[in-house]
């Protein structure tokens, strides 16, 4: 029997799940596995030891077919870096590599169109039109964009206690919050944090954002309120490319909208979009990477 694996290589982990005729086998959980500029050999690295568990856990060393949804793969400069890279560790003789963007539009809808929103570290909008074209909204990395992810209300949550503590904004619980949740000892321990912090350790400051929300803070409520509406702009804005007046179905991916709260808050916001329908239940992208793995069955 022909045996697939699927891939979701994202900025805050790397799942990877094993598929036969039957039904998925097994799937084992790594970290971040997202490509960087000139950087492919090292998400080739985790995405491989990631594949490694994922066969080893259903007792398997190879894979008839492989498919990786890689975050930062929307270049063929990088897509086709990350290909070779992955060749090499022999696992597969039919390797596919494709966006994450595919693998979220396929676990969402198959080949049928409909609007996906992710937001994990980073964000993005993607849409498959009616003709099977494929256009975005977003996902252009922690400088020019990542509206609505995590690496954002993170980043927001900074500046917010840096004015609270100057008394250039409200007080906020969320001074406290972030210096627990970065040990970083006081203010001035987490300036300094801050200054070395990378995307995914800004990112993981969502979590005391939440968790200040859920104890009532106006400070983190607000800064959770603005990255949704920032979210869910990305699928307003994909709504001209589908014709008529007809409901477009919109799917929610990623770990941050694995949160309730958020989840809600981005739901509301849609709910008052015309035409935007959500999608109900959870989305599980390396699925679409299984399905996709088998149609390159033969």
């Amino acid at each position: 029997m022909t045996i697939v694996t699927g891939v979701d290589a994202g900025g805050t982990k790397t799942v990877a799940a094993v598929a036969d005729g039957t039904g998925e086998l097994g799937r084992a959980v790594g970290p971040a596995g997202a490509v960087r500029p000139g950087r492919a050999m090292t998400a080739a690295s985790t995405i491989a030891t990631t594949v490694r568990r994922s066969l080893a856990a259903v007792g398997l060393l190879r894979t008839d077919v492989l498919v990786v949804g890689a975050s930062g793969v929307g270049r063929e400069e990088e897509r086709l870096a990350l290909r070779d890279a992955l060749r090499i560790e022999g696992f597969t003789d039919r390797l596919v590599v494709t966006t994450d963007i595919e693998i979220a539009l396929e676990a969402a809808f198959g080949q049928s169109p409909g609007i996906v929103l992710l937001a994990g570290t980073g964000s993005f909008g993607a849409a498959r039109l009616a003709d099977g074209r494929i256009v975005r909204q977003g996902g252009y990395g922690w400088q020019m964009g990542d509206d609505g992810s995590a690496y954002a209300i993170g980043r927001a949550a900074l500046v917010t206690v840096g004015r609270g503590h100057d008394g250039r904004g409200p007080a906020t619980s969320l001074e406290a919050g972030l210096i627990g949740l970065t040990r970083s000892g006081d203010f001035a321990g987490l300036v300094r944090w801050s200054v070395a912090a990378g995307p995914a350790e800004v990112a993981s400051l969502a979590a005391a954002v939440l968790a200040a929300a859920d104890g009532g803070d106006q400070m983190a409520e607000a800064i959770l309120e603005e990255a949704a509406a920032g979210l869910a702009a990305h699928a307003a804005a994909l709504l001209p490319g589908f014709e008529g007046d007809g409901p477009v179905s919109v799917a929610l991916a990623g770990g941050l909208l694995e949160q309730d709260r958020y989840r809600r808050s981005v739901a509301a916001i849609l709910a008052e979009t015309p035409r935007l329908a959500l999608r109900p239940g959870p989305l599980d992208p390396v699925t679409g990477a299984l399905a996709i793995a088998a149609r390159h069955r033969t």
